[in-house]
Formats: C-alpha cells, structure tokens, sequence
C-alpha cells in the first residue's frame, strides 16, 4: 500500500510539474501583450516649485514620507498657508488653481504634476464645476506640519 501511495503521489507531481510548466510558459503574443499593457510615464522631474523658485536642501535627519488625498468641492477656497516641507502632486481630477500672495497663479489641470511652493504663503481655488481630487506627496520629519495656516489673511 505505501508503494502505491507513493507511486500515486509521485504520477500527481509529475503531472502537476507539467501541467505548471506548459501552463506558465508565455508564447510571443502573451509576452507582446503584456508589454502593451504596462506603460510608463514620467509626469515631472524638477528641482523647482510651480513658481520657479529652487526647492530648497533635503532636511536632516530621519525622513517621514506622508501622502494625503485631498477633494476640494466645486467652489471651494483654500485659506492661506505655508509648508514647512517639500510637496509635490497629481491632480487627478478637475482643475485647480494656487494663487501665491504675490498674485502669481498656476492652473493645475487633470493629470498633471504639480510641485507646490516651500516656505511661501499661498492658496488654492477651484474655480471648476467639478470636485478636485489631488494626491499629494510630502517629504516630511516626524512631528512637522505638512502646513501652516495664516488665518490673519484674508483671502478677499
């Protein structure tokens, strides 16, 4: 009996080797057709904010790396703030525009990158009629703002 368990078992892993083996193997068209499928796009590569100016060095220490999914309602008005860090996004669904208190304005359209200001008061709108959806991505440190608020500001 333990001979015909054995060989039993050896037939079921003979079989299943195979079975893998063909079945894992891609011919030229499932390999042409995954490449097809996976596509890369480099949406931004900059040492600058949207304003031109240089983003300033890497802090020291210990980084903590945050990302934040922000929806701004159609209408809606960020007040004005600073960040501490650097920050950079993906508007992935409206539009928005970041206005500095300088009055300089970016637009920031859907699918597009975005490297926002450090150190530097400024606020969003979106001027749309469809809800903003933004990932953003900061380079932060344990216990940072990601950013400031300047409520002594009005935004009128």
């Amino acid at each position: 009996m333990k001979k015909i368990m054995q060989w039993v078992f050896g037939a079921a892993l003979i079989c299943c080797t195979m079975a893998f083996m063909t079945g894992c193997k891609k011919t030229n068209a499932q390999e042409k057709n995954f490449a097809q499928v996976v596509k890369s796009e480099e949406l931004i590569r900059t040492s600058q904010s949207w304003d031109g100016v240089e983003l300033p060095d890497y802090l020291q220490g210990r980084p903590e790396l945050v990302a934040v999914k922000y929806e701004f309602p159609a209408g809606q008005k960020l007040g004005w703030h600073h960040h501490p860090v650097m920050n950079y996004g993906i508007l992935v669904q409206g539009e928005l525009t970041i206005i500095g208190l300088d009055g300089k304005e970016k637009v920031v359209h859907e699918g597009e990158a975005v490297v926002e200001m450090v150190n530097t008061i400024h606020h969003g709108e979106n001027r749309g009629t469809k809800p903003v959806i933004l990932y953003m991505f900061y380079l932060s440190q344990k216990d940072l703002p990601l950013a400031v608020q300047h409520p002594e500001i009005s935004l009128d």
